[in-house]
């Protein structure tokens, strides 16, 4: 704890740590479907979803079928919001689109290239509410980045169907494979594949903690985009911030799950005592009461700090996941900060814009992995590989060089490739 601060109400260290009941759960679910494949997601799917079904993948009528249960409004909802996602996927297209070849000394000619991977997984959880963005967050990009196969699985209804609204998002993104499969089971379909599923290369989306454990354990067979937990939010406000409308945006927050984490950082004690009274008012009018005030209670934090330079300190320590900066000029402390998954600059620009439709990607890292993760985007689904091209004149300077190395850690096959050029094809 370097920066000076003052907590007027404190949270408990929040544990990390996945149990080894949750982790040994996971690790028998992956084998299972890793050795029996469908039958395995069947099972499970039956265990835990409360549904047996014979097919997983979404057919082209249930397809339908969710287009005609929407009103058109509602379509062009989603679309708007799919249509903005696409638009700064694409932005990031363009900047990481820098392949290059150049020479790097006399006949040496070295590049790169920045390729998508063949097949991406998405993962689109239920749960209590319909996260109908977190379709469009991890579809489109994968689609834009050039994937060629994408597929999707969210978990079944308990009428076995897919949610309708879900179901059209997924669609419109463009989801070559929606698949009826939830939890652990359907990251290890995706990850290992089964007679239905096909393997994929990358998995990426939000979940629980069985998903968020299952795509830990199978990286390695599979990329991922990031370890995603349970919603963050850290504010960061001045004494010209509205404490209603900070309040509101903490709550927001709080309403995912109980253990989400709702965090106001303040330059100004009376803002933050304020702030305090807004959320004690605003709660018994919440329709996810319940769970929001569990979570504040529990989880939520005020601190006040001296200044600007304390709290841009604070919040690095934090490394959250998202950062709102409700001050006079926000971007003084933007350019301080080094460690969050996404910002939020001015007293308009609430995370829950960027949860639905601002354009940047919402699935984003937390327990502080903003230390070295930026969460999912389009370079998510992309690889950069190198090539390089030597001329007879380029090996013979680099010869000697490789060769003399070689020798010194002991890898006499390597100094005889090395010494063995450039090749004589006189």
């Amino acid at each position: 704890m370097g920066a000076e601060r003052t907590y007027l109400k404190e949270a408990p260290d929040q544990s990390t740590e996945i149990s080894k009941d949750v982790r040994d759960s996971v690790y028998e679910i992956l084998s299972s479907v890793r050795e029996d494949q469908d039958e395995a997601v069947r099972e499970l799917t039956a265990k835990f979803d409360g549904v047996e079904l014979e097919e997983f993948r979404v057919t082209d009528e249930e397809i339908e079928s969710a287009r005609e249960q929407l009103t058109e409004e509602e379509k062009e909802r989603i679309d708007y919001s799919i249509e903005r996602i696409r638009n700064f996927a694409e932005a990031q297209k363009d900047s990481i689109d820098s392949d290059f070849e150049e020479e790097f000394g006399d006949g040496i000619r070295c590049g790169q290239r920045t390729l998508p991977v063949e097949a991406a997984g998405t993962y689109v959880p239920g749960g209590h509410f319909t996260h109908i963005s977190s379709a469009p967050m991890s579809i489109v990009p994968a689609r834009v980045a050039g994937v060629d196969r994408v597929v999707t699985c969210t978990p079944p209804r308990p009428d076995g169907s897919a949610n309708a609204y879900q179901l059209y998002a997924m669609d419109q993104s463009g989801a070559d494979e929606i698949y009826k499969i939830g939890g652990a089971q359907a990251i290890g379909a995706m990850a290992y594949g089964t007679e239905t599923v096909e393997s994929v290369d990358v998995i990426s989306g939000p979940g629980n903690v069985f998903v968020f454990e299952a795509k830990r354990q199978v990286f390695g067979d599979v990329d991922i985009d990031l370890l995603p937990g349970p919603t963050e939010v850290l504010v960061i406000a001045d004494e010209t911030a509205d404490p209603e409308i900070v309040a509101l945006d903490l709550l927001s927050q709080a309403e995912h799950t109980e253990t989400s984490q709702p965090v106001l950082v303040s330059t100004d004690q009376g803002l933050a005592e304020r702030t305090l009274e807004e959320i004690e008012t605003w709660l018994p009018k919440l329709e996810t009461e319940e769970t929001a005030r569990v979570c504040w209670e529990e989880n939520g934090e005020v601190i006040v700090v001296p200044d600007e330079d304390a709290a841009a300190a604070v919040s690095d320590e934090y490394a959250i996941e998202h950062v709102q900066i409700m001050t006079e000029e926000p971007r003084d402390i933007l350019e301080d900060l080094h460690h969050y998954g996404g910002a939020f600059l001015g007293h308009d620009a609430p995370v829950a814009f960027g949860d639905k439709v601002t354009g940047p990607d919402h699935i984003l890292p937390t327990h502080g992995t903003a230390r070295f993760n930026g969460g999912c985007w389009v370079g998510a689904y992309m690889k950069t590989i190198t090539h390089q091209q030597l001329t007879p004149e380029g090996a013979a300077h680099l010869s000697e060089y490789a060769a003399r190395i070689s020798e010194m850690e002991g890898m006499h096959g390597h100094q005889l490739s090395a010494e063995h050029r450039p090749v004589d094809q006189k």
